[in-house]
């Protein structure tokens, strides 16, 4: 498959999930609630693991409405854990996909009930009628996307990050932390898009793809530590430098540099050698995106 290949179906997954996220963000929820809502989710973001699960969706010859609302539902989780994340309580950040953050243009009683509130919307566009998708899909989903945000999960690892903050932590705990906090949400994005699957998938191709998006999860997280120091506040859409001002432990501020690009390009094998792994004819899109999930620039 060409680059231009991939920009193509890349535009044209983006320009799906953008209208269905326009589409079923709600503008009327009441008391400025849906504009904090659609100010936190639309227009913005490199919509990773919306592409993750269509990219795992089309490996497994999966059904195309369930992939497209667990994009959008995986896409609104991760828009409510930024919400939350930028509030004072948590990161008291100020700049998010280059805009001010949420708590910042709406107030931190608002963003805090736009956060809870997308986290609902999310389960419910993975529960509509049976009739559009099928009631054990709808199930496979949400425990999906439930164990991935979970305590388990996102929220685990932001608890550990927390917690962590001024102390030194060993490789395998910051790669733990990490796995919890970012990946499982990039891993658990892959995980629904097979699970859109007309026929069950046998055991083997379920683990290469759990080993690929968890290498994907790593990969990312390894790659936004060094940008945080590399790249500037217009390159990232958001304050870079916070995790040192906080002093919280990174792969650049354990590893280095160097050794963290050397870590995000192994990482990077791993992924392509877990889809090879698989067995799936069509996993050129998830191929691609591994590659811009380790080179990318902002």
């Amino acid at each position: 498959m060409s680059a231009a290949d991939f920009r193509a179906w890349s535009a044209a997954q983006l320009a799906r999930v953008e209208q269905a996220l326009s589409d079923w963000v709600p503008q009327g929820a009441p008391a400025g609630l849906g504009e904090a809502m659609r100010y936190a989710v639309l227009d913005g973001g490199k919509r990773l693991r919306p592409l993750l699960a269509l990219a795992a969706a089309d490996a497994v010859d999966g059904h195309a409405e369930a992939a497209l609302r667990a994009a959008c539902a995986a896409e609104l989780i991760h828009a409510y854990s930024l919400v939350h994340d930028d509030m004072p309580c948590m990161d008291n950040d100020v700049l998010r996909r280059g805009k001010p953050t949420v708590h910042v243009q709406y107030g931190e009683a608002r963003a805090l009930l736009a956060g809870d509130a997308l986290q609902a919307l999310a389960f419910e566009l993975l529960t509509p009628s049976a009739d559009r998708v099928p009631a054990a899909m709808q199930g496979d989903l949400c425990r999906a996307l439930a164990q991935a945000a979970g305590a388990n999960g996102m929220a685990g690892g932001q608890a550990i990050d927390l917690a962590s903050v001024g102390k030194p932590l060993t490789e395998p705990e910051l790669r733990a932390m990490h796995a919890l906090k970012t990946g499982a949400l990039l891993q658990g994005s892959v995980r629904m898009g097979a699970a859109c699957a007309a026929r069950p998938l046998p055991g083997g191709v379920r683990q290469a793809l759990d080993d690929y998006g968890a290498a994907i999860g790593l990969a990312f997280q390894v790659v936004d530590d060094m940008l945080d120091v590399t790249a500037d506040a217009a390159q990232l859409g958001k304050t870079p430098g916070k995790d040192a001002a906080a002093d919280k432990p990174t792969y650049v501020s354990l590893l280095g540099l160097e050794s963290s690009r050397a870590l995000a390009d192994q990482l990077c094998a791993q992924a392509h050698a877990a889809l090879d792994a698989s067995g799936l004819a069509r996993v050129h899109y998830l191929r691609a995106l591994a590659d811009m999930v380790v080179h990318r620039k902002s």
